[in-house]
């Protein structure tokens, strides 16, 4: 049996009872956390479960899943996974293989960043598809069109964008909105098609799921230059906002200019 359990947005206080209970079952249980920022105490876990948790990189899943596919075949393996297990496409082809495999599998869900939107005022159901603003080496200096494009034919069908944030959990880097709006802007002054200029607004969400979450609405020139405090944040591009969007926004950003 392969289960993945969803540690939900900021700490291991976030974990379902049904999480922990599955936790206990496990032969041997595994932890990932390079997909975002994770503020929670893996030693927490352990006493809940009363079982040794190792973390796993991402080479451990995505070159390494065979290794973890072979205890899954006669051993409970448990994965945690930050936000909700299926988000991340790397954790769905994992599921894929051990069906393939014919190794049982379950999925125990949580909170996720995609879920958490709502918070914001923005409606769910009016985003389009996601993007991730990557870290320039990673793209070997070149600029992030394919994100730039996304935003444009989101904005072109009305519909929000949710921008997440590349993380380099091996070098301890996160990428921060402001970081992430100068690189749309330097795209912008590139392709110049005003998708994401300094009169465009922006939403930044930092720290969902904490009792020190804050929410930023304003335009990109008042939020390019400001200090968002520590990660996990996401950036936002609204599409066209009903009224009642922007009633919520304005009731709950910190930005009320």
């Amino acid at each position: 049996m392969l289960t993945l359990i969803g540690l939900g947005l900021f700490d291991e206080r976030d974990l379902t009872l049904r999480g922990i209970e599955e936790a206990k079952k496990a032969d041997k249980v595994y932890i990932e956390l390079y997909t975002s920022v994770w503020h929670g105490d893996i030693k927490n876990i352990e006493k809940n479960i009363g079982t040794k948790i190792e973390v796993l990189k991402r080479k451990d899943l995505e070159e390494g899943a065979s290794k973890i596919l072979e205890e899954a075949k006669d051993k409970k393996i448990v994965i945690f996974v930050q936000g909700d297990p299926l988000i991340q496409t790397t954790h769905s082809s994992l599921i894929s293989e051990a069906k393939k495999k014919g190794i049982k599998t379950k999925i125990i869900h949580n909170s996720s960043i995609v879920s958490a939107i709502a918070e914001t005022g923005l409606h769910p159901q009016k985003f389009g598809p996601y993007v991730t603003v990557p870290f320039p080496e990673k793209t070997k200096g070149k600029l992030p069109e394919s994100v730039y494009e996304v935003i444009k034919m989101n904005k072109e069908r009305g519909l929000h964008t949710l921008c997440l944030l590349d993380v380099d959990a091996d070098q301890n880097k996160f990428m921060t909105a402001e970081y992430a709006m100068k690189i749309l802007l330097e795209i912008e002054n590139k392709r110049k098609e005003e998708v994401f200029t300094k009169e465009t607004d922006a939403i930044v969400f930092a720290r969902a799921g904490s009792d020190n979450s804050k929410i930023y609405f304003n335009k990109v020139k008042k939020l390019v230059s400001k200090d968002f405090g520590e990660p996990p944040m996401v950036l936002m591009v609204p599409g066209i906002l009903h009224f009642t969007e922007k009633e919520y926004l304005s009731q709950v950003s910190e930005n009320k200019d």
